[in-house]
């Protein structure tokens, strides 16, 4: 079958403004969108930029907005998508050129809340144990890819570039509420500023641009809570 796509194109080094260029290519219905954008760039215009790693969902490199939507373009399916196919690149973000954004300022508001397990200063004498419930707390938060689609889709992201934004706070999520962690004051005083989790207003625009299927505001849900308890109790609230 033929495929139209209308692609959105610009280049940071120019001046010129950005155009929309329209394709068409052979594809099967259950083609992705990528296999697409590959048969532009590969036999009709090498110069078509965009990100794209494993191709099965996983490293989260080909999010773009398609049909005016986040999405994952190894993941959208021709059969799933109105034609012409409209692909963009993710908004809130410089773009770089096409549909490669920098991601830069994305990745500095997810190493500010910092992604990693902090341990007590003396190591223990053995692992670090964990029973299945306490697993279950932040299992959800665990499937996130960083492919920015949650943050980009958040008015509130929109609004103000400061917010922290989805993302960032769902990979907090994901060591408060770890057993095994002994960073959730300091992860609990990051979100309860300005710039934090309380700028999020509940719209669930993260919830259904995750491709992964993370219940997103529920984890900001609870991470708001969680700063309510521990820092509205110690009367130290947000600043």
């Amino acid at each position: 079958m033929r495929v139209t796509l209308r692609v959105k194109r610009s280049d940071a080094t120019e001046s010129a403004p950005a155009r929309w260029d329209q394709f068409e290519v052979e594809a099967e219905p259950t083609d992705r969108v990528l296999d697409c954008l590959h048969a532009i760039q590969w036999y009709q215009d090498g110069t078509l930029a965009f990100r794209r790693s494993c191709g099965h969902g996983i490293c989260g490199s080909d999010a773009m907005l398609i049909n005016g939507r986040n999405r994952l373009a190894c993941k959208v399916l021709v059969k799933e998508v109105d034609q012409p196919i409209t692909v963009e690149p993710m908004r809130g973000y410089p773009v770089i050129k096409d549909l490669i954004v920098d991601m830069e300022g994305f990745f500095e508001k997810y190493r500010s809340i910092k992604p990693y397990l902090i341990s007590p200063a003396t190591p223990p004498l053995r692992e670090h144990r964990q029973d299945p419930k306490e697993r279950d707390r932040f299992e959800d938060t665990t499937k996130c890819i960083l492919c920015g689609a949650c943050t980009t889709s958040c008015p509130s992201f929109w609004a103000n570039d400061q917010y922290v934004g989805p993302a960032a706070i769902v990979q907090a999520h994901r060591f408060i509420f770890d057993s095994r962690d002994q960073g959730q004051t300091t992860r609990l005083n990051i979100l309860a500023k300005e710039s934090g989790v309380f700028r999020c207003r509940t719209i669930f625009n993260c919830t259904e641009a995750c491709p992964r299927g993370i219940n997103v505001t529920k984890a900001i849900t609870q991470v708001k809570k969680a700063i309510l308890t521990h820092l509205f109790r110690r009367g130290a609230p947000p600043s």
